[in-house]
C-alpha cells in the first residue's frame, strides 16, 4: 500500500481519516508476529473456536441509533435541553463513528490464508469511549493488564465506591467538569482518614479511580466513583503499612463534608443549600469498602478492574415491543420493585449518550502512590526499600502485557470470546494483506458482495442443510 488510508464518510457527514494501525472488526484486529521456536506456530496453545464476526446491524440497540437518531436530534432542542443542556458535538460525532463499528461500509481489512488460500473481510471498529460495548469491552481489557502489571502494588486492595445524592447528579450532568472534582473529593475523603488512622500527614495510599455515570436501573444517569485502593499506605521511603479495617461511615462523612464544601467553593452550590443537605439525617451520600482482594490471584484483581470500567450497556440488551417502545431487563429496583424498564427510542437514546464522555475527559485516574508524580515502583529498583525484605511475589502469568501484545486487538478479541479471528478454519495463521479505506472502493466491494453475480459465500454465515438428491429407477 502506498501512502495513508484515505478518509472514510458515512451518512452525509465530513470525510475523517482512519488510523494506520486500524482496530478491526469486533473491535479489532492487528497482526503480531509469531514468536516460539517454531516460527510457524499460532501464539495461541491451544486452538481456538472459529471466530464468527459480529453483525451490530441486527440488534435492537443497533437499529435503535439507525433509526430514531436523526428524529432525536431534531427533537433534542425542545425536548432535552432543559433539563440536560444543550447537545454536546461528541455525542453526534460517536454515534456516525459507531454507525459504521464492524460494519464493511466503514472499510475493511482483506485477510488471508497462506496455506488453504481463503479470504475473507473484517471490518473496522469505532473506538468509541463508553458507548460501544464491543470497543469498550475491549478497552477494560487493556486497562485491567496495565493495572495488574504495571500500577497496582503486589499487595492487598480494597474495592471502594463513592456516590452522591440525586439532588445533585443533573448539576454533573449539565457540567461534566465535575466528575474532577468527584474524583478528586473521593481521594481526598481516603487520603485524610487513612492518615487520621495512623496520626500521621506523610502518609499515602495507592489509589486508582475510574468514573461511572451510568446505575444499574436502565443505564439511569448515576455519577459515581469506583476506586481500586491499597490495604494500607505508604511512607516516603516506600516502607508499606498495613491499614486496620477501614469504617466507611467515616469516610461517607468526610467525604460528604468535602465535596458540598468544594462545590460551594465552585459557586456550583449556595451556602443555604449546602447547609440543607448538611443537615439532612439520610445524607443521601454513599460509601462502600468490599473486602480485601489479595494480590496473588491475577484473575481476581483483573475482573474488578474490568468491572469499574464496563460499558454501560450490552449491545443485546434492549428488547423491543409490540408497540414500538424498547424494555431492559433490571435488578429489582428498591423503591418501586420494579424489574423492567421500559421507555420509547429517544429517551432511551438520550439515556445512553449521556455516558459519552467529553473529549479530553480523563475517566480513569491514579493518585497517592499510583500518580504519574509519586509512584512507587515495584521490581528491580525497589530492592533498597524496606519492602522489599518480604518474600517476593510469584512472577505473575500476563506475558501478554507489553506495549507489543497491547497493541494486538486480536488477542483482546480471543481473551474475550475465545476466538481468534487470525486463525483460518484448516488450522493455519492467516495474515493481512490489504487494508482497504477508499470510499468508492468499499462501495463497489460491498456492492457486488450483496450482488446475486457475487459467487464466494461469506464463510461466516451458517450454510442451508444438503437437500436429499433422488435418482430415477432404471
Amino acid at each position: 500500500m502506498g501512502g495513508p488510508p484515505k478518509a472514510v464518510a458515512h451518512r452525509g457527514q465530513p470525510a475523517m481519516p482512519y488510523v494506520c494501525q486500524p482496530i478491526l472488526a469486533c473491535c479489532g484486529i492487528a497482526s503480531a508476529p509469531l514468536t516460539g521456536e517454531n516460527p510457524g506456530a499460532s501464539l495461541i496453545a491451544e486452538a481456538p473456536a472459529q471466530y464468527r464476526p459480529r453483525h451490530p446491524e441486527r440488534t435492537e440497540f443497533y437499529q435503535l441509533f439507525e433509526g430514531h437518531f436523526d428524529s432525536y436530534v431534531r427533537c433534542y432542542e425542545e425536548r432535552f435541553e432543559p433539563r440536560s443542556g444543550p447537545l454536546r458535538p461528541v455525542v453526534v460525532r460517536s454515534v456516525e463513528e459507531f454507525l459504521s463499528c464492524g460494519r464493511l461500509q466503514g472499510g475493511f481489512a482483506r485477510i488471508r490464508c497462506p496455506k488453504c488460500h481463503a479470504e475473507h473481510l473484517l471490518a473496522f471498529s469505532c473506538r468509541t469511549r463508553n458507548f460501544c460495548a464491543s470497543c469498550q469491552a475491549k478497552r477494560s481489557v487493556l486497562f485491567a493488564e496495565k493495572l495488574t502489571s504495571d500500577i497496582l502494588a503486589p499487595l492487598p486492595h480494597r474495592h471502594w465506591t463513592f456516590s452522591i445524592p440525586r439532588v445533585l447528579r443533573g448539576l454533573i450532568e449539565r457540567d461534566r467538569k465535575l466528575l474532577g472534582l468527584l474524583s478528586q473529593t473521593a481521594y481526598a475523603a481516603i487520603l485524610k482518614s487513612f492518615q487520621a488512622s495512623f496520626d500521621r500527614p506523610d502518609l499515602r495510599p495507592g489509589c486508582v479511580i475510574s468514573l461511572q455515570t451510568f446505575g444499574g436501573y436502565g443505564a439511569n444517569f448515576n455519577p459515581h466513583a469506583h476506586a481500586l485502593v491499597s490495604d494500607g499506605v505508604f511512607n516516603r521511603d516506600g516502607e508499606f503499612l498495613p491499614l486496620p479495617a477501614p469504617d466507611p461511615a467515616a469516610v461517607m462523612e468526610v467525604f460528604r463534608r468535602l465535596f458540598l464544601e468544594r462545590l460551594h467553593r465552585a459557586e456550583r452550590l449556595s451556602a443555604t443549600f449546602m447547609h440543607n443537605l448538611l443537615s439532612w439525617v439520610h445524607p443521601g451520600f454513599s460509601v462502600f469498602a468490599g473486602p480485601p482482594v489479595d494480590a496473588a490471584p491475577l484473575a481476581s484483581l483483573e475482573s474488578q478492574s474490568r468491572y469499574i470500567t464496563r460499558p454501560a450497556l450490552a449491545m443485546h440488551a434492549l428488547e423491543k415491543l409490540n408497540d414500538g417502545k424498547l424494555a431492559l431487563e433490571t435488578p429489582p429496583d428498591p423503591r418501586t420493585g420494579a424489574t423492567r424498564v421500559v421507555l420509547d427510542p429517544l429517551e432511551w437514546i438520550h439515556r445512553i449518550t449521556a455516558h459519552i464522555p467529553d473529549p479530553g475527559s480523563h475517566c480513569q485516574r491514579f493518585y497517592g502512590a499510583y500518580s504519574n508524580r509519586g509512584r512507587i515502583v515495584w521490581g528491580g529498583r525497589q530492592a533498597d526499600s524496606p519492602a522489599a525484605a518480604a518474600p517476593a511475589p510469584e512472577p505473575r502469568d500476563n506475558s501478554h502485557s507489553s506495549r507489543e501484545a497491547r497493541s494486538t486487538w486480536a488477542r483482546l478479541v480471543r481473551k474475550i470470546f475465545e476466538a481468534d479471528p487470525l486463525t483460518c478454519a484448516c488450522g493455519a495463521r492467516m495474515r493481512i494483506v490489504s487494508f482497504i479505506t477508499d470510499p468508492r472502493v468499499v462501495d463497489r466491494i460491498v456492492r457486488h458482495r450483496q450482488s446475486g453475480r457475487c459467487k464466494s459465500d461469506d464463510p461466516f454465515e451458517p450454510r442451508p442443510p444438503p437437500r436429499p438428491r433422488f435418482h430415477a429407477l432404471p
